[in-house]
């Protein structure tokens, strides 16, 4: 299973960009589909991820500025982000876990904000 990342690119503090994400073929019943991001010196970190049960969560840094959507049957997930500051500078990541705990990973889109 490939998860195929795009949406990435260059924009000035306070715009917004949509990140997409789709898999290459059906993961059942995933337990968790969301974007993880990483920055340069840092660590991978959660930006926001859906539960099955439909649950969502947040980091502190993106509540109110990033929205989480997806489709645990087309096994796609995507991420609107508004209000964009240059420390949301980093490499964004498209994550599903599948019912296995297995976790497959989508190849970085990097995403660049301009002060």
């Amino acid at each position: 299973v490939q998860l195929q990342a795009s949406g990435g690119g260059l924009v000035q503090a306070g715009g917004s960009l949509r990140l997409s994400c789709a898999a290459s073929e059906r993961i059942f019943s995933p337990n968790y589909m969301g974007w993880y991001r990483q920055a340069p010196g840092k660590q991978r970190e959660l930006v926001a991820r859906i539960s099955r049960g439909a649950s969502i969560n947040y980091a502190d840094f993106a509540e109110g500025r990033f929205t989480i959507s997806g489709d645990g049957t087309k096994n796609t997930v995507d991420l609107q982000m508004n209000s964009l500051k240059p420390e949301d500078t980093a490499v964004y990541y498209c994550n599903v876990q599948n019912g296995l705990s297995v976790d497959y990973w989508g190849q970085g889109t990097l995403v660049t904000v301009s002060s």
